[in-house]
């Protein structure tokens, strides 16, 4: 039952108005300024309606503590002095909307009810608007293998350490969800989480665009601009693709983590930034520093805290976890009935090798989720990439004999060991005749290595 609250220093108005609405609503009263106050402490009201004329208070002065209390509670202004210039301003101070005494119960019930809903409403709203700023800000990490156990412990470790953090790893890892969950579970998780993907931005413009720039600092600075680094303080800086930045802008960088100072661009005055770095790349530093290409002073101003994210391929065991997160997200996200992978389509997503690693995997998901015809993704429904990877088995006619008592681990070892030698060691073709990835394959193969394998 939804809460009204009338004030009107009318105690007869507030009397009729409560005799009129307290079979379908908790009505509650107030006739002064005190009981106001007691009835906005105690109680957390839908619907107020409001006296424009409070005693010797303004009803428009009052909209702000009401809010205060509840910003989405809908206030209704009640007056006898109408005007254009009193309804927008109560229309600015956030009044639902007004109606004029002597009051018409049949219009003011109408107007209540339409209130309600607008308050539910609102509500609604704003629990999406956390719910998609949560996911926006602290998305999923998935995955139970030892890999990714491991990087999740180095993120507990790291999160509230002000030290640089260098993020390696295929594209299409997680490197920037890494980022992110080290942001926002840390002590800067209230403040600013940036990203500048170096290598999207020509080098002409990497400068300008990491420390600002003073108006008519070059031909079009119209107008002063921040930069990311400003934009960043007090909070991170994710630097996405640090890889690609040419040698000159890496110059600037360096002294800038050197002294965390900037200078943007037109400028003859330095400013202080307090910024914790988080880069990423897809390339081997090491290698691109012995080739010319980074700087070595910044690859080691970088990489402080080191952390190797794992192709796809390197997480086999995960993929059950991260195929049933995507169904459950997009299934969500875009209001489908799609619940799960038939056992046909996942064995095709087992033998697909993923290059695009997880964000590829991801994508797939989503496409499926679309155009699955039911609530289960079935083989039809995966793209031909996949699907076209299905080869017919090539049975072998060579009988193997297992003894009556021997465990089902030794069996499957058995079967693998003979698959494999028939096969002469090409394990795509035993993996296919076994029913089973390839990267499956390997991972038992790890397994058994300590006996002979």
């Amino acid at each position: 039952m939804g809460k009204i609250l009338i004030i009107d220093d009318e105690k007869t108005i507030c009397t009729s108005l409560q005799f009129a609405f307290e079979d379908d609503y908790q009505v509650f009263t107030a006739n002064n300024v005190y009981e106001l106050e007691k009835m906005l402490a105690e109680e957390n009201f839908d619907v107020v309606l409001l006296d424009l004329k409070f005693g010797n208070v303004s009803g428009l002065d009052l909209i702000g503590p009401i809010k205060q209390c509840n910003k989405h509670t809908a206030v209704i202004m009640m007056t006898a002095y109408a005007s254009v210039e009193s309804s927008i301003e109560a229309m600015k101070r956030g009044v639902y909307d007004y109606i004029i005494k002597p009051i018409d119960i049949t219009k003011l019930t109408f107007l209540i009810h339409k209130a309600m809903d607008f308050k539910r409403l609102n509500e609604r709203v704003s629990l999406l608007e956390k719910v998609a700023e949560k996911r926006e800000q602290n998305p999923q990490i998935v995955g139970s293998s030892k890999k990714m156990q491991d990087i999740f412990h180095i993120i507990d470790k790291v999160k509230d350490i002000e030290m640089n953090v260098l993020i390696e790893g295929p594209s299409g890892t997680g490197k920037e969800l890494v980022a992110r969950e080290i942001h926002y579970r840390g002590k800067r998780k209230d403040q600013p989480f940036e990203v500048v993907n170096c290598g999207a931005i020509p080098s002409t413009l990497i400068e300008s665009e990491l420390f600002g720039y003073e108006k008519g600092a070059f031909t079009g600075a119209a107008a002063k601009r921040k930069g990311m680094f400003e934009l960043a303080n007090s909070g991170t800086l994710f630097l996405d693709e640090i890889g690609e930045m040419d040698l000159h802008a890496q110059v600037k960088l360096l002294r800038v983590l050197q002294t965390m100072e900037i200078f943007p661009l037109g400028s003859e005055k330095s400013k202080k930034v307090d910024v914790r770095i988080i880069a990423a790349t897809n390339k081997d530093l090491k290698e691109e520093v012995r080739k010319g290409n980074f700087r070595e002073d910044l690859y080691f101003r970088l990489n402080v805290i080191s952390i190797g994210m794992p192709s796809l391929n390197q997480r086999i065991e995960d993929l059950p976890l991260l195929i049933e997160h995507f169904i459950q997200k997009t299934a969500l996200d875009f209001d489908l009935p799609v619940k799960s992978v038939s056992r046909e389509a996942y064995n095709a997503l087992e033998h697909y090798e993923f290059p695009g690693n997880v964000r590829e995997l991801q994508n797939i998901i989503e496409r499926s989720v679309v155009f699955a015809s039911n609530d289960v993704i079935e083989l039809a429904d995966l793209p031909e990439m996949i699907t076209e990877h299905q080869i017919p088995l090539n049975r072998s006619a060579k009988i193997v004999p297992i003894t009556i008592g021997i465990t089902l681990a030794e069996v499957e070892r058995i079967m693998i060991e003979e698959t494999l030698a028939h096969n002469e060691g090409n394990r795509r073709k035993t993996a296919e005749q076994l029913g089973i990835s390839e990267r499956n394959l390997r991972y038992k193969i790890k397994e058994y290595a300590e006996d002979e394998f």
